[in-house]
């Protein structure tokens, strides 16, 4: 597994504790007073580190390549999931998956942003940055749902939608402006949530929602700290100052009044456990989902949404 920088003294100890088993091992020595010890000091100062992160090691953290996916928690958070895919116009867009799941009593239609985990799958699925293909294979899936009266749970984790040329040529911009709208007026409850990286309007091409949660160490931002930092600063070294600027972390993006609440990651990060990631995400989803099966009128969904996004921002007459 890939470790950060910031996550350097960590791995030493483990390491020790590595060389300690295998010599306890070999030796036939009793050692396991010792590794209690370490273990013990390990989870300590992994606690300790992860309580006084920067934005920026948290960004670090929202693009790890160990993070769960969309299918992967697809697979662990519902009881069965059947992917569908195209957009009936152009082609099928790996970068944005979806389909129709059950959990329990629930029926969902579950839509995400997918990564790869190695180079291969990353440049298949085109680093998780959507062409217009991938947003209009949304919105009919999302479409969808709603003649079937299907509540929608999408998971946000991309840099951006692609900046290609073949991109724009086909409707980057009109696809991600006609999901936004669409997305306003559905009359079916939709859930989201910052699984990752949550980057600019190929996020929102998904993300425009009832509820919106971040993992704990998930990012939501208008543009990455290194694009930000290029611009205002003319240097991307700088890329730590913009992303204190930004309020790009969990906590920022609920105390803005933008997310409704923070999914806690096992210590670490969700790369470290992700069942225990998507035990806690399913927790949330249940709970929305029945909260959201009593209501009977289906325009308070538009409405809730509607206020919502109303009352985003501040203002001052």
């Amino acid at each position: 597994m890939k470790k950060l920088d910031f996550e350097k003294p960590i791995v030493e100890l483990y390491d020790k504790i590595s060389q300690l088993k295998e010599l306890s091992k070999e030796g036939g020595m009793s050692l396991e007073d010792d590794i209690a010890k370490i273990e013990k000091r390990a989870e300590l100062l992994k606690k300790d580190i992860y309580s006084q992160l920067s934005p920026l090691q948290v960004m670090q953290i929202s693009r790890h390549p160990n993070r769960p996916d969309t299918l992967s928690l697809c697979q662990l958070i519902f009881d069965h999931f059947m992917e569908l895919h195209g957009d009936r116009a152009f082609k099928d867009d790996p970068a944005i998956v979806g389909g129709i799941a059950t959990l329990k009593k629930h029926r969902v239609m579950v839509i995400g942003h997918q990564k790869g985990h190695d180079t291969k799958e990353n440049i298949y699925r085109n680093f998780g940055m959507p062409n217009p293909e991938g947003y209009r294979k949304a919105l009919r899936l999302m479409k969808m749902a709603e003649k079937f009266s299907i509540p929608i749970v999408t998971f946000i984790d991309t840099p951006g939608a692609f900046p290609g040329i073949e991109a724009e040529e086909r409707g980057q911009a009109e696809a991600i402006a006609r999901n936004l709208r669409e997305m306003t007026g559905l009359t079916v409850p939709v859930v989201s949530f910052v699984i990752g990286e949550g980057g600019s309007g190929g996020a929102l091409g998904i993300g425009v929602s009832n509820k919106l949660y971040m993992l704990e160490y998930g990012v939501y931002s208008v543009i990455s700290p290194e694009g930000c930092a290029s611009i205002l600063f003319r240097d991307a070294k700088e890329s730590e100052r913009a992303a204190k600027s930004l309020k790009i972390t969990a906590k920022d993006i609920v105390d803005l009044g933008i997310a409704d609440g923070i999914v806690k990651e096992p210590v670490g990060g969700a790369h470290y456990s992700w069942q225990d990631t998507a035990d806690a995400i399913k927790k949330v989803i249940q709970k929305d989902l029945n909260a959201y099966k009593k209501t009977t009128d289906s325009e308070l969904f538009v409405e809730e949404r509607y206020q919502k996004f109303r009352q985003m921002g501040i203002f001052s007459e």
